[in-house]
């Protein structure tokens, strides 16, 4: 990497941004990525057939990949770093909806000046609500060491995805981000968050229940994303033991989810046996591809 004799800062920024079927608001994505980026990679799921909004952008900073599959999220990302520039001493992953702030890049290239950090991040907030999805994440120190952080404005060093490697498609789409930052740690470098930097962020269908005076927020995925939740958040508790405070904190996740499924999910029926099985599969290493959407590509 390029370095001042003062400064561990990448001085070429890309950006790899992941779409499935993407709506209007990709476009706006792109023009604010471009902002702080010299090129934008646009590594596009939507099937082969089936229009998409991606086909639309018309830039010469802006490369389209369409695979003509679903190839999860590790397959879409996976591809955008394929086709990197040669030149690019850092990465920052975005999602379809996810609009970057002003100087939101600026506040996380300014991490990299430790050349410690090899990742680092913004604190998510509901798209619609502006809310902390992690409770209490505001006391948190402005820069805070993390097992991991959510792929939506991730900022990596170029180095870094060097030294660890890909994204893990056999994951396809759940804890591809938190094996990917726990792998970056097991490696010797810093995964971080910053508080003080925010990015409107969608993670799902979510709705509150009342339960007396508390208020319970459930995301009601389909059957198939409970099975892989549960699978390779207990993969990664096996693989990193070590990790003692994301083993923790992934079996409560995990306990809270079923229970929370079981009793609020109108498709309880259907997700909680996805998640029975995912745990028994996670246990065991082993998957099952019924288990993917419709018209999926594995590549595990």
């Amino acid at each position: 990497m390029t370095q001042s004799p003062h400064s561990a800062e990448p001085a070429t920024l890309a950006a790899v941004v992941t779409a499935y079927h993407p709506d209007k608001r990709l476009a706006a994505v792109i023009d604010a990525a471009l902002a702080s980026c010299a090129a934008v990679i646009v590594a596009d799921n939507t099937p082969e057939g089936s229009p998409s909004l991606a086909d639309e952008l018309d830039d010469p900073r802006v490369l389209v990949l369409r695979s003509g599959h679903n190839r999860g999220l590790a397959g879409a990302l996976n591809l955008g770093l394929d086709h990197l520039p040669a030149d690019a001493e850092a990465v920052l992953f975005l999602d379809q909806d996810s609009v970057l702030p002003a100087e939101l890049v600026t506040g996380l290239l300014a991490h990299l000046q430790d050349p410690a950090i090899g990742v680092v991040g913004p604190t998510p907030v509901d798209a619609e609500t502006g809310g902390r999805y992690e409770r209490g994440a505001e006391r948190h120190e402005t820069l805070d060491d993390r097992p991991s952080i959510i792929t939506s404005g991730m900022l990596v060093r170029r180095a870094c995805l060097d030294t660890v490697g890909r994204f893990r498609e056999d994951f396809f789409v759940d804890c591809v981000d938190t094996d990917f930052c726990l792998r970056v740690r097991r490696s010797g470098s810093r995964v971080v968050r910053d508080a003080a930097l925010v990015l409107p962020h969608s993670i799902g269908s979510g709705r509150d229940h009342r339960v007396g005076p508390l208020t319970v927020r459930v995301l009601h995925y389909p059957a198939w994303r409970h099975y892989w939740i549960a699978r390779n958040g207990l993969v990664l508790s096996r693989e990193f033991a070590g990790e003692r405070s994301f083993v923790l904190t992934n079996a409560l996740f995990t306990a809270r989810w079923l229970v929370v499924t079981a009793l609020f999910d109108e498709r309880r029926r259907s997700s909680v046996p996805a998640v029975l099985q995912g745990l028994a599969h996670g246990l065991t290493g082993r998957v099952s591809r019924r288990r993917l959407p419709a018209g999926a590509e594995y590549a595990g």
